[in-house]
């Protein structure tokens, strides 16, 4: 710690530079990565995470955990920004994001203890990573130019085998792709543009190329609705495939409880984000009645008011409203009368999703340009049928046959809370998989495979450096190996002669002139007996991005941390003159 005075910085405040600033930064972000280590893989542990007001968090999802942590270290909040990139970017692979960026730092800070420059150890980080990426591009992706679900499904359960439903991974993966290709659309010219643009600089989709005329696809995770609701076992969840499930129920009893199409025509929905109540008076607005008869008469109107709102909802030719605001006993009499299905208190992003899904809108007033009230058939939206149906404790409505854009939902059973949520991020997480895997048809072994052949490789590339940068590219390389340590670790297994069986099998397959030796790249470990297989075999794989990806945040995130060599705390300016 300098002393301001000494320094010619005369702050209110406390500087910490060179090799303090340093130290304390990796300390704080290995930290951080020590909480999430345990949580690595098929057989990685739960964390309980007990807020200020007793609320209870199970859950081995890195993200999830890293962001409930209320995490003060400039440094160590880098790491918690990358979980977060990587969930947003990828959806999988978070924890083995940051714990790759504390390797990256730990072996850093040793490098700079020992005499390296940080701006030589940046420079091989960077040199390491372009190598890194070039060759699982080159020898490790496998393009699968027609996905079959038998990919998609493994890579589905790869990411689910370390969550609360890897038991039934089985079950659970077929839901997650079957939800996926429901909401296949075609992608927009923008889309592809993306895609090509991601691919040529900066992810794994560089690998997809595209024959020319062939229409691409997009799957957007937004149009699957995750409804949670308490009761039986996970093994009812069930998809609504081209359907919507809203967690509403019928505003009266005498409403029917189905509405179907007939005779070729369409149930049409209403979607409306405002009150459905009897009219009155605006705020401030006084009417001064000299004779009593006169307050019988504002009364009717007021009524009329509404009735005349609620006709041309009903002439528009709606069969089912839904509102996101209430609707009074006055409305729901008219309701009841024309068999119309009629629920209130609905929630906005449901709607808005609903609209999407039926090519409807969410109407927010009924007023026209001219100052009148009208109803515009072109906002309802259109279906099959409309069901309530009983889900647990309580009703849902049921949209079946949504003619919009493609949707699904996914309805969760499960015994409680914890369980619901935990379902819901680990169901997220796969979701993103496939849809990764969809969109770029590419795909990696898993199980520490990638990590095995890139040390092994990156060993030999820095034997060709004539540079200082060799022993930065030889850190970055054993830094890799972390993944398959960490994963024997946590499956109770010897990591040492785990990873040094790994290594040498990739090793034969990297340097043999064999062709029967060059499938020994996609060997991985099997946590279950401890051994040494093939995973795409296996069925052990993930989407090359969510691999690729991982490598570049936290190579960047390790480069951030390392840059910084000078950190000035100031003190709180309150009651200064």
């Amino acid at each position: 710690m300098s002393n301001p005075a000494s320094t010619g910085l005369f702050i209110n405040g406390q500087r910490e530079t060179g090799q303090d600033v340093r130290v304390g930064n990796v300390t704080a972000a290995l930290a951080v990565a020590n909480i999430v280590k345990t949580s690595l893989g098929p057989v990685g542990l739960d964390k309980m995470l007990v807020d200020d007001i007793g609320d209870v968090l199970i859950t081995n999802d890195g993200a999830t955990i890293l962001k409930s942590l209320e995490v003060e270290h400039p440094a160590a909040r880098v790491l918690v920004d990358l979980a977060n990139l990587q969930d947003q970017e990828v959806g999988d692979g978070t924890t083995s994001v940051v714990i790759i960026a504390s390797e990256l730092l730990r072996r850093g800070n040793d490098l700079v203890k020992n005499g390296i420059h940080p701006t030589t150890i940046i420079s091989g980080y960077r040199t390491a990573l372009k190598a890194a990426v070039s060759y699982i591009k080159k020898e490790m992706v496998v393009n699968v130019s027609t996905l079959g679900d038998e990919h998609l499904i493994n890579a589905a359960k790869t990411s689910m085998s370390s969550k609360i439903i890897g038991k039934e991974s089985d079950f659970f993966s077929k839901l997650a792709v079957d939800a996926v290709k429901s909401v296949k659309m075609n992608a927009t010219a923008a889309d592809v543009a993306g895609y090509d643009a991601m691919g040529s600089s900066r992810s794994a989709e560089a690998a997809v190329v595209v024959p020319n005329g062939k229409q691409r696809f997009k799957y957007p995770l937004s149009a699957i609705h995750i409804l949670k609701a308490h009761g039986k076992s996970s093994m009812d969840s069930h998809l609504i495939g081209g359907g919507f499930a809203i967690n509403a129920m019928r505003a009266a009893q005498g409403m029917p409880t189905f509405v179907e199409s007939s005779e070729g025509n369409t149930v049409k929905i209403a979607m409306l984000d405002m009150n459905l109540q009897r009219h009155r008076m605006g705020m401030g607005v006084q009417v001064i009645v000299k004779d009593p008869a006169e307050i019988e008469r504002i009364k009717k109107r007021e009524m009329d008011i509404t009735r005349e709102r609620i006709r041309k909802i009903i002439d528009a030719g709606a069969n089912v409203v839904l509102t996101t605001k209430g609707v009074d006993d006055l409305c729901m009499k008219y309701f009841v009368e024309a068999g119309i299905i009629c629920a209130r208190r609905c929630n906005r992003e449901d709607l808005k999703r609903l609209a999407k899904a039926t090519g409807g809108r969410v109407v927010t007033t009924m007023a026209d340009m001219e100052g009148n009230e009208t109803f515009d058939p072109d906002c309802l939206g259109g279906c099959d049928s409309v069901r309530e149906v009983r889900i647990g404790d309580g009703e849902m409505l049921y949209v079946y046959g949504c003619k919009g854009h493609g949707a699904s939902t996914i309805v969760l059973r499960g015994a409680n809370e914890y369980m619901l949520d935990e379902m819901d991020r680990a169901l997220h997480d796969s979701l993103c998989v496939v849809k990764r895997m969809l969109e770029s048809n590419t795909l990696v072994p898993g199980g520490g495979a990638a990590e095995a052949a890139l040390s092994v490789y990156l060993d030999d590339y820095a034997n060709t450096i004539e540079s200082r940068e060799q022993m930065v590219i030889q850190e970055y390389a054993d830094a890799l190996l972390v993944i398959p340590k960490t994963l024997a670790v946590n499956a109770a297994k010897d990591a040492s002669e785990l990873v040094a069986k790994l290594r040498s099998i990739h090793a034969k397959g990297q340097h043999s002139e064999d062709e029967v030796d060059e499938a020994l790249k996609f060997m991985g470990l099997n946590l279950i007996d401890g051994t040494i297989r093939d995973n795409l075999v296996a069925g052990v794989v993930e989407p090359a991005i969510s691999k690729i990806k991982s490598l570049r945040f936290a190579t960047e995130a390790a480069i951030t941390i390392l840059r910084i060599d000078d950190r000035i705390t100031l003190n709180d300016s309150k009651g200064l003159a």
